[in-house]
């Protein structure tokens, strides 16, 4: 069949590399993909959060999948675009309804979700200009240290974990009075604090059944050491060391279980993944939050470890037919280390070219395979006159599979000690924690 995959980053980048190994796969288009999708399929030059142009390119290249990669399409309503047009309603599409996507576009839905079907989270009230003295008072009478969220999307820079009361109230009437982020900020979720250490887990449901994918452990800051500016994710590793079987099995009991239940109870549609945010408090699984789409980093390792074909998983989601499908895990460990534009997360330059002198050396890189080995996934990248440069501040997750942590990450970087752009950089601590 011919798939089109929506985005364009290194989460993108690794689907392409695993659906083009399906045999169910005829032709792949990316849309707008980047210069690492090019060598897998072709990319196609419009905005994804245009439905209509994607309508033109399912039609004109017979398109019969499609695999949302972002949020925003998924949020703004593109299943139900799909399902309530009769040349489309039959292709398939991964992804929830608009409604059931509000477990990402909502901070405030996904907190009433998750309160209605007893499934352990924060403690938390909702605020906007209607109800904002109360959030004031909420505020003052709550412990330090004390979480704000943007109930909307913002980019993934709408939560601020506030030490003092004072930066607290300055905070929520920024968010609130001042538009600090937009239409994203009108509604404030104020969380208590969670202490822990953060994991994430992934699902494929059909609506009914789940299948449970490899976990990961992405790493947010930009400096060594887990310090500084929060990132879109400066690396993963699968598996988690602290995720055994026992706590593992927590997770499904006290949260995924209920999750899928409370979508069927409601009647939410929903045939796609979602991701859970989780933080271990005290050996107990609690969620953080939803999200409706595959993490990235994180998918540049989980894929990595999925040995089943994925094109035959999401043929199986959208006849709801999940309960007949094992998920095969390979029992190596992946890592995944980004290496960034200068000055990321804050401003820094596109189009600087990049020399991979690896590629002069054949020997110097292993493509993955059952014995572990390599893989380069594009992020912000673009063609530029027979070249590849930068077009985006995360610009390369090189991902290795191997039998010990160490080793996958030291695969890791010594692919990228011979990648070169003005301005790279990368941590060389991902997994730090976990490696002796």
């Amino acid at each position: 069949m011919n798939i089109l995959i929506l985005g364009s980053g290194g989460r993108e980048h690794a689907f392409c590399w695993k659906i083009k190994q399906s045999d169910l796969c005829t032709q792949l288009f990316i849309a707008p993909g980047n210069a690492g999708t090019a060598q897998l399929g072709e990319n196609m030059p419009i905005d994804i959060n245009d439905f209509e142009k994607v309508k033109e390119v399912c039609i004109f290249r017979n398109v019969e999948m499609v695999v949302v990669g972002p949020e925003e399409p998924l949020v703004k309503g593109i299943y139900d675009f799909f399902k309530n047009d009769e040349i489309l309603k039959n292709i398939i599409i991964t992804g929830p309804s608009t409604y059931g996507a509000q477990l990402e576009g909502s901070k405030a839905f996904a907190k009433d979700f998750m309160k209605r079907h007893q499934v352990p989270t924060a403690a938390y009230g909702e605020f906007d200009v209607n109800n904002f003295v109360e959030g004031i008072e909420f505020l003052k009478n709550h412990s330090l240290p004390i979480v704000l969220k943007a109930d909307g999307l913002a980019a993934g820079k709408g939560v601020i974990i506030c030490s003092t009361l004072a930066e607290a109230l300055d905070e929520f009437a920024l968010m609130i009075q001042q538009s600090k982020f937009g239409e994203a900020g009108k509604k404030v979720v104020v969380e208590e604090f969670l202490d822990g250490i953060e994991l994430s887990v992934f699902v494929l449901t059909d609506g009914r059944n789940y299948v449970l994918l490899p976990e990961a452990k992405d790493y947010k800051k930009i400096g060594e050491g887990d310090k500084g500016l929060n990132t879109g994710g400066m690396g993963a590793i699968s598996p988690v060391p602290f995720a055994t079987e026992h706590f593992m099995q927590k997770v499904k009991e006290r949260i995924i279980e209920p999750t899928i239940k409370g979508l069927q109870q409601e009647e939410i549609d929903y045939k796609g993944f979602i991701f859970f945010g989780l933080i271990k408090v005290n050996e107990e699984p609690m969620v953080i939050e939803y999200n409706c789409r595959m993490g990235d980093p994180e998918t540049e390792v989980v894929l990595l470890r999925l040995k089943n074909d994925l094109v035959k998983l999401f043929v199986a989601m959208d006849e709801q037919k999940l309960d007949e499908h094992m998920i095969e895990i390979n029992k190596d460990v992946a890592a995944t280390v980004v290496a960034v534009s200068g000055g990321y997360p804050e401003a820094y330059k596109k189009g600087i070219p990049i020399d991979f002198a690896y590629l002069e050396n054949p020997e110097a890189i292993k493509h993955i395979d059952e014995d572990g080995g390599v893989m380069v996934f594009h992020a912000g990248t673009k063609q530029e006159d027979g070249k590849v440069a930068t077009n985006g501040g995360r610009v390369l997750a090189v991902s290795a599979v191997a039998d010990s942590l160490g080793d996958a990450i030291e695969l890791s970087k010594s692919i990228l000690k011979e990648i070169f752009f003005d301005g790279m950089y990368y941590r060389t601590d991902i997994g730090y924690e976990f490696v002796d």
